[in-house]
């Protein structure tokens, strides 16, 4: 450990320690990179000519086209989360299935995944669709810790199912397109839903009585005017989805030209459901403002430190360390998976991307790991961020506006099993990889060595030079 310099170690510590104290992030890690910087010039670990390179970095930041597709994204979730579309989803979808038992949950699932590829953000799924099903969940004898935990870890999707933010964080550090990542996040998030709905189908079968059916007069009329309904929710949505993924995909725009399509059509998605209104658009760009300041101070203070850890030799301390683990890529990725695990209890997904992603980085590419895949799989595992007890940041979405009578405990112990689901599905992701891959259009692979230029020789005929005769 100690090859590198005592530094890099003690670096990494110090930023564990300011974390664990409550600090702000952004400014944590600007104060503990500094610190370390002039430390190190005065014990001769650092050169005081790399911060000269800040102002470099922190220009590439500004001026970086592809962190512009953060607020498009942000602001098309807030207006479609503002315009009243949840609660159409949900009233909707929930009439649709509440004629079997779990119905209800059936379609939080459903929604929650919808909600998340339009809104990408846990926090607008988990309180909208907390607000509208939670109390008729309930009122209709619904198990209370069934009831909280398929709300928080539908919410969570919306992590892993594109356009998430995540995703497009993630690209942006692990340098790979963000279409190539949306399209490999396509078959985990399928299956996350598809694990989820098979839960509650088992649980509907062994415990009926902890998710019963709608009786006939909650569930309204039934044929064409309730489809419509649904349809009326879902189609615009679903369409506006296919409009923006779909030219990333194909290549057709860029993220950031993609998420301004999004921000137009949620605005014109607003509109045709007679909800686009002045303080709805206000509402929206003040959440986008706040989110996208605190994302560009939170890169700004990774900036910093990054810098400073990678003046030392910290990213070589690092490469060596995790390298040289027992059982080569499986170990790498096993302790990468419970390091992640456990450190979300402490920092969040824009954190654990800016600072510890970069870090692995090198040493995922030394061992020849597929980047588009091992990005995916840490969205997998970040998910499980929102669903720790008791530090869960949907959980205490929930706990904000879940009944008095629904005890905190119960809510704790209720995301247990969505949060083991999750886990499941990160060993999925590891012994399944096709499950990533699959979904990304590869060319035609080539071996270099093969290829042979068959350049036909010309005879040339000579150059007359002699000067022109006047």
């Amino acid at each position: 450990m100690f090859s590198y310099g005592v530094m890099p170690p003690l670096m990494f510590a110090g930023m564990i320690c300011f974390m664990l104290a409550g600090f702000p992030v952004a400014f944590s890690l600007i104060a503990v990179g500094l610190f370390f910087g002039s430390l190190g010039i005065l014990t001769d670990h650092f050169t005081f000519s790399f911060l000269q390179a800040l102002p470099f970095r922190f220009y590439g930041i500004i001026s970086n086209d592809l962190l512009l597709a953060i607020p498009f994204f942000t602001f098309m979730g807030a207006v479609l989360e503002r315009c009243g579309l949840a609660e159409d989803l949900l009233e909707g979808t929930g009439k649709l299935f509440g004629k079997v038992p779990g119905g209800l949950a059936y379609a939080v699932i459903v929604v929650g995944a919808i909600l998340g590829a339009i809104t990408g953000t846990v926090a607008a799924s988990v309180i909208a669709m907390g607000v509208i099903s939670l109390p008729v969940m309930l009122r209709y004898g619904y198990n209370e810790r069934l009831a909280t935990g398929v709300i928080a870890a539908s919410g969570t999707i919306t992590q892993l199912i594109p356009p998430s933010l995540v995703l497009i964080v993630l690209a942006e550090q692990l340098g790979r397109p963000v279409g190539e990542m949306y399209l490999g996040a396509i078959g985990p998030s399928l299956l996350q839903v598809l694990i989820f709905l098979g839960y509650v189908f088992v649980l509907s079968l062994i415990k009926p009585q902890h998710m019963p059916p709608l009786p006939p007069e909650a569930r309204g009329e039934g044929g064409w005017p309730l489809i419509r309904q649904v349809l009326w929710g879902m189609v615009p949505s679903i369409v506006l989805i296919l409009l923006v993924l779909g030219t990333l995909a194909m290549g057709l725009a860029t993220p950031t030209e993609a998420g301004a399509m999004g921000a137009v059509g949620a605005i014109l998605l607003a509109a045709l459901h007679g909800r686009l209104t002045w303080p709805l658009i206000r509402q929206a760009m003040a959440s986008t403002a706040r989110l996208t300041a605190m994302v560009v101070f939170i890169l700004i203070g990774a900036t910093v430190f990054s810098l400073v850890f990678q003046g030392m030799d910290g990213a070589l301390w690092i490469e060596h360390l995790l390298s040289q683990l027992p059982g080569g890529r499986a170990g790498f990725l096993i302790f990468v998976n419970v390091f992640i695990f456990f450190i979300a209890f402490f920092l969040d997904f824009f954190e654990i991307a800016f600072i510890i992603v970069p870090l692995l980085v090198p040493v995922a590419m030394k061992l020849d790991i597929n980047l588009i895949w091992f990005g995916v799989l840490l969205c997998v595992n970040m998910q499980t961020a929102f669903m720790h007890p008791p530090f869960g940041f949907a959980l205490f979405y929930l706990r904000g506006i879940a009944p008095k009578s629904i005890r905190t405990s119960q809510i704790y112990w209720g995301a247990i099993p969505w949060l083991l689901m999750q886990l499941i599905l990160v060993v999925v992701v590891i012994l399944w990889p096709d499950a990533v891959t699959y979904w990304i259009s590869a060319g035609p692979s080539v071996d270099p060595s093969t290829i042979e230029l068959d350049i036909p020789q010309f005879d040339v005929p000579p150059l007359d030079m002699a000067p022109p005769q006047f």
